[in-house]
């Protein structure tokens, strides 16, 4: 083969590696993230409750509703959330947590009804580990995305909730 025919072939090979790169970067790029649509589930149930431990620092009870438990094709697990304090006051929010970017959101919020009021603020906000107020960096960092990872499935995140803690987690 002769030298012009080699490096001919080499710059068309370099264009065309080129060419794939830079559609890779630019399709790559124009993919924004999309949220799915989000369809409220059944209000939840005390025999579908898993309570988990957020903190020393609060007498506050909390549980996710097994069944609400869903991991999104868009990345996002979503779940049902109760809180309840020592005074009986009862807190009912479905929401849902991004592990990529470590944010939730609040979709809505339970009536005692069982039906939904959609949230005024329905935005995502970053996950803050705060000493008293840390169910979310709990759900982030002990059961839902362990090691900044979202789970596999809802059954990964039920299992996390049951044994207190994702195996991920322990050392």
């Amino acid at each position: 083969m002769s030298l012009f025919r080699s490096a001919s072939l080499l710059l068309a090979a370099t264009l065309v590696s080129a060419t794939a790169f830079a559609d890779f970067e630019e399709d790559y790029e124009s993919k924004q993230w999309q949220e799915i649509e989000v369809q409220l589930p059944a209000a939840p149930k005390q025999e579908t409750l898993l309570p988990f431990y957020v903190s020393a620092a609060t007498e506050n009870r909390f549980f996710i509703d097994g069944a609400t438990l869903t991991v999104g094709s868009d990345g996002v697990v979503r779940y049902v959330l109760l809180v309840l304090t020592p005074q009986g006051a009862r807190n009912v929010t479905y929401e849902g947590m991004r592990c990529e970017t470590r944010e939730r959101r609040i979709y809505a919020s339970g009536r005692l009804d069982g039906s939904w009021s959609k949230a005024r603020k329905n935005e995502w906000v970053r996950i803050q580990d705060a000493y008293a107020n840390r169910q979310h960096a709990a759900l982030f960092l002990e059961y839902f995305c362990p090691v900044g990872n979202i789970v596999q499935d809802a059954a990964e995140a039920r299992n996390a909730l049951i044994k207190g803690v994702h195996p991920d987690n322990k050392r």
